[in-house]
């Protein structure tokens, strides 16, 4: 008998030194968080300040202490808008411990979704795909963010309120979008049928990856009658096709969803931006909002600037705080764990961003928890705001 338990007693020893000597101590033990960014892929010309902000964030969390004492170990890697890629990397970083992870795009959190449920652990991406906010598709992705359908809807809203002011003609709606799901996302999870219940007509146009010129399609879009065009693209793509237009003099009215309203398109586009209509779900600095003083201490800090860094930079801060927000809650149950921090997101519940963002909700059976937006127009060279808060669901916005 006593052989027996030296024996096990020695393979014990030997299977954690296997995995690193001591045994793991889980109330000093770093918490680890997986994240997958694009820093060289077609979206990266948005998804890199985003990505800065998120490291930023936890570099100085773990400056002033971590978590409860315990450091957060952001384990991420560029995933160039790969979706089998981030699959491969959702692998490895769940197999190392994450109990939490943060993804980026539309493809790629809608492909890992399943396994995610499998696996319990919460997923925030930087995708605002509807159906990743509905608890029995997604049951563990949680949307910190308007989705590009109540985008695309309040945004409908806006364009038949400006023409019914003006008296102009009703809108004739081209979509014009990035060639994934991210780009078709609005149209095929709402939007269509919202379009036909307002009485707009609407179609989509595919804006090809690589394209140096997209004249063609906007040819073709003033041929077809449309005096409306709503971009769900990046910034870069965007600003192309806005010279574009202005090249061939073209009497369109441009809007569009929140990964091209930023300062990026500002700078790409220059004059050609000005009068383009932008949906804004997360305030861009300069509006005096007690939500960025943090990152705006920090950049400061290092030598950087808040101005300089933008909206995108201020929307991965606001997304890395709100899931800080979440563990820390956990944490306080004394359980840092995929399921534990799944329950703390549940208890959100008019969650202020210091007017970064609309309060976030959510509850069991939604977790699309932002529901409102801004929209801005450029004037002057500057995203500048003409309505309030709207909300999904209420008057002037959809359900």
């Amino acid at each position: 008998m006593m052989s027996r338990l030296l024996c096990l007693a020695a393979c014990t020893l030997l299977l954690l030194a296997a995995c690193g000597g001591d045994p793991v101590d889980e109330a000093t033990a770093p918490i680890r968080i997986g994240a997958i960014f694009d820093l060289t892929g077609p979206t990266s010309d948005v998804g890199t300040m985003y990505a800065e902000a998120i490291r930023d964030y936890y570099g100085r969390l773990n400056e002033l202490g971590g978590i409860g004492g315990r450091q957060v170990e952001l384990l991420w890697n560029d995933y160039g808008y790969d979706v089998a890629k981030a699959e491969q990397l959702y692998s490895e970083y769940a197999q190392a411990g994450s109990v939490m992870f943060m993804g980026w795009g539309t493809g790629d959190t809608e492909a890992l979704r399943g396994r995610i449920a499998t696996d319990r652990i919460p997923f925030v991406s930087a995708s605002f795909s509807h159906v990743l906010g509905d608890p029995g598709e997604a049951p563990f992705n949680f949307l910190v963010g308007t989705t590009y359908t109540d985008q695309l809807h309040i945004l409908l809203d806006y364009l038949m309120e400006e023409t019914e002011a003006s008296g102009g003609e009703k809108p004739h709606v081209a979509l014009m979008h990035h060639p994934s799901p991210f780009g078709l996302s609005p149209w095929r999870q709402g939007g269509e049928e919202y379009a036909k219940q307002l009485g707009i007509e609407m179609s989509p146009h595919e804006m090809a990856r690589g394209n140096t010129d997209f004249s063609a399609t906007l040819t073709r879009i003033a041929e077809s009658g449309a005096n409306r065009v709503v971009f769900q693209n990046t910034s870069g793509p965007v600003a192309l096709a806005l010279k574009n237009a202005r090249d061939l003099g073209l009497d369109l009215r441009f809007a569009c969803l929140n990964y091209c309203s930023n300062e990026v398109l500002l700078e790409l586009a220059g004059e050609a931006a000005d009068g383009v209509l932008g949906s804004i779900i997360y305030s861009p600095p300069g509006e005096g909002i007690d939500g960025l003083n943090d990152a705006a201490e920090y950049l400061a800090s290092k030598g950087g600037s808040i101005d300089e860094e933008g909206l995108l930079y201020g929307q991965g801060w606001t997304v890395a705080g709100f899931v800080t927000e979440a563990i820390e809650r956990a944490a306080a149950t004394g359980e840092v764990t995929g399921e534990a921090i799944h329950a703390a997101f549940e208890t959100f519940d008019g969650l202020e961003s210091g007017g970064v963002t609309a309060p976030v909700t959510f509850t069991a059976t939604d977790h699309r928890g932002v529901k409102g937006m801004r929209i801005f127009e450029v004037r002057d060279g500057r995203w500048q705001p003409l309505t309030e808060m709207r909300m999904a669901g209420s008057p002037g916005a959809a359900e």
